[in-house]
Order: C-alpha cells, then sequence, then structure tokens
C-alpha cells in the first residue's frame, strides 16, 4: 500500500516506521528537522534493544498525502482543523483515513473539516522522539480502529506489519478509555517531569488517580459512554507496565511545546460543565499544566 503519515510525531514514525519495513511505501509529513535528519540517515527505530535505519519518503509538505491508499493523521489535537485543510486539496477520492489522536473527538472534528468518513483509532503506544529523525519505542503499539467498510483491509495490513489491530463496534468507549488513562498520567507526569513508575510512587498519587477516575466515569456516563469497570485497576497498574514512559504532556513541556491538555483534563472539564458535574481534579491539573506553558513563554 501507499501510506502517508500527516503529523509525524513520535506515534506518527513509529507506526511509519512499522510499515514501511514491512514492504509498504511510507511518506512522512512532518516538520523541517525531522524532514532534513531523515533525507540525510533515514529514520532511526530505536526498538527491543536495536536501532535500525529505516528507509522512507519525509516531506514538510500537506501534498505528500497525494495518491496515498491509507492516511495515518497524527497531528496534535489543537492542529487538527488547519490540518485537514491543508491535506484536503490533496487527498485521493478513495484513501481511507485513521485518526491516530488523543482525545475523543478528533475523528468527528476532522470529519467535518474533510466531509467524508475519518475511522477513530485507539492508540496504546509508548515511543519518544530524542532527536530530529529518531523514535524511540518504549512498549506496547497495539490499535483499536472503528468499525468501517475499510476497516478488515486495514486491520489486516497493520497486523501484517507486527502491528496489532482489533476492530471495535464500540471504539467510542476505546477512546473514552485511553482518554482516561491520559487524564491520570499526562499531566502527574508532566508537572515534576517524572517517568510514570517514580510517579506513581510518591505517596498521594493513588488516591488522586482514584479522584480523577471517579470525575471521568461520571463525565463518560453523562456523554451515555459506560467505561470498562475495571478502568480504575487499568489506570493504578499502567506505571508497572510503562515505568520509564515520560507522558506525552511532558515531553511537550520539556521541549517547550504547547500541549494537548485542553483536549485531555480540559475536555473532562468543558464537557463536566455542560452537564452540570464537578470536575476538580481535572480542572486543577488542567489549569496547573496551563500555567506551565505560559511560564515557558518566558
Amino acid at each position: 500500500m501507499k501510506i502517508a503519515v500527516m503529523g509525524a510525531g513520535a506515534v506518527g514514525c513509529y507506526y511509519g516506521a512499522m510499515l514501511a519495513r514491512a514492504g509498504h511505501a511510507v511518506t512522512l509529513i512532518a516538520r523541517p528537522l525531522h524532514v532534513e535528519a531523515i533525507r540525510k540517515h533515514g529514520l532511526l527505530l530505536e526498538a527491543r534493544g536495536a536501532t535500525e535505519a529505516v528507509q522512507l519518503s519525509a516531506t514538510t509538505e500537506p501534498s505528500g498525502v497525494a495518491g496515498a491508499d491509507l492516511v495515518l493523521f497524527c497531528v496534535k489535537s489543537d492542529d487538527t482543523a488547519a490540518a485537514g485543510d491543508a491535506m484536503a486539496p490533496h487527498l485521493p477520492a478513495d484513501a481511507a483515513i485513521l485518526s491516530l489522536q488523543n482525545g475523543v473527538d478528533n475523528a468527528e472534528r476532522l470529519q467535518d473539516v474533510l466531509k467524508r468518513p475519518v475511522i477513530p483509532t485507539a492508540v496504546y503506544v509508548a515511543v519518544e522522539m530524542p532527536a530530529p529523525g529518531h523514535v524511540r519505542h518504549h512498549g506496547r503499539g497495539e490499535l483499536v480502529i472503528g468499525s468501517d467498510p475499510a476497516s478488515p483491509q486495514i486491520a489486516a495490513t497493520l497486523t501484517q506489519a507486527g502491528i496489532g489491530t482489533e476492530i471495535s463496534d464500540n471504539v467510542i468507549g476505546d477512546l473514552w478509555g485511553k482518554l482516561i488513562v491520559n487524564c491520570c498520567y499526562n499531566a502527574l507526569s508532566a508537572i515534576p517531569q517524572l517517568p510514570y513508575a517514580r510517579m506513581r510512587a510518591v505517596p498521594g498519587v493513588e488516591a488522586v488517580m482514584t479522584d480523577l477516575v471517579a470525575e471521568c466515569v461520571a463525565v463518560a456516563k453523562g456523554c451515555g459512554v459506560s467505561p470498562d469497570e475495571s478502568i480504575l485497576g487499568k489506570v493504578l497498574s499502567l506505571a508497572s507496565a510503562m515505568p520509564n514512559q515520560f507522558s506525552s504532556t511532558a515531553q511537550d513541556l520539556a521541549k517547550g511545546k504547547r500541549t494537548e491538555i485542553g483536549h485531555l483534563n480540559g475536555y473532562v472539564v468543558r464537557m463536566g460543565e455542560k452537564l452540570g458535574i464537578a470536575t476538580p481534579a481535572n480542572r486543577l491539573l488542567m489549569v496547573v499544566v496551563k500555567l506551565m506553558e505560559e511560564a515557558n513563554r518566558n
């Protein structure tokens, strides 16, 4: 297949590398520093104790989606509308589009821009970009994609590339589950700049996570979504599965970038306000991260 990755940061580079290793023609659409490094040395994929240079195409131009059979849309949530507008003129009419983004409403927002179906996807992977053109895999990597006529072929392609993929008739529930995890880990890892295991071990963190989960579950139910009853246990055990991982919010703050906190804890706060559900723990974490973003501007 010809595959384009729109917004090739850590997540996009990881899946792009896996697909390129499997023989697919992959084009990454990324920032100039990443594109320059990839063109010079290939994309460095560090995983399972080994590093290899994966050969693929890279460009800074949204026209990189031209001719693609499949587009992995991986931009930050704040950039969804602008990136969708930028790539729209170049999209083939029959291209399938997967939204591999944090939050629960990005596929819907992208559909509004493109006026065509977008398949929502829950992403479970721990990755980072330690340097331009270098992606480091810390663990997991599976995807849950929404049900669509194109989904079986897409799932088969991803699975053959070593990417465990499941098709779900309730992908919104999966996205809410991922959102709850992000609400518990992203800010709490970012504020002290600690990896998950060290952060989770601090006294009081478990109680805060319990409060966050309770707020998120109440809001989810108010939105007509019933999260997995074991979600709290999954949240509390995640640190042991990814002990050395820093959240994407922590990585963004460390690099002086704006974060997606408004689409994580901030989304729960906004929906809570609409539903009349109090979300003080989520609000506090959102505001602290926003304050840190403001401090980074100086």
